[in-house]
């Protein structure tokens, strides 16, 4: 499966959990139950991290047992977040490559495995951005940035 197939089959993963989510609200209970607040740190059932009204995110490069892993996976993020993936040395050789090309960590698309190795990129606009580390895509090693106004 290509990379930009995966990134496909997990929006769509996403978007239907979120609307069988939608449509069980109806079938519970009548009596008002009230839900603790979220903090900043909060994760849908998919995995979606909400970092929303943080001026700056960090996404670890290379998290996981195995290495080959973003840690969050899935953010979201306000517009004007500058979001920080840094290398934690595991895994290989890593990058960071958005699907549209949008933003890429090494401008040859090389890997780095050098632990504390950062990349930084600012989102002025609204939208979803999947990213994936090439030569770990096969092995499920993608991310997704949700930015909202």
């Amino acid at each position: 499966m290509t990379a930009s197939g995966l990134l496909r089959r997990r929006r769509f993963a996403r978007y239907a959990g979120t609307a069988l989510t939608i449509s069980l609200t109806g079938c519970t209970g009548g009596e008002d139950e009230s839900l603790p607040e979220s903090d900043d740190t909060a994760s849908t059932a998919e995995g979606l991290v909400d970092r929303t009204g943080q001026d700056r995110v960090t996404v670890e490069v290379g998290a996981g047992a195995d290495g080959v892993q973003f840690a969050p996976a899935e953010i979201r993020i306000s517009v004007g977040t500058t979001v920080i993936w840094e290398w934690t040395g595991r895994g290989g050789g890593h990058n960071v490559v958005e699907a549209e090309g949008t933003f890429v960590s090494h401008e040859d698309r090389g890997t780095t495995d050098e632990a504390g190795y950062t990349f930084e990129h600012m989102f002025d606009e609204t939208g979803s951005y999947e990213y994936v580390c090439q030569p770990h895509a096969k092995q499920g090693m993608s991310g997704s940035v949700d930015v909202i106004a």
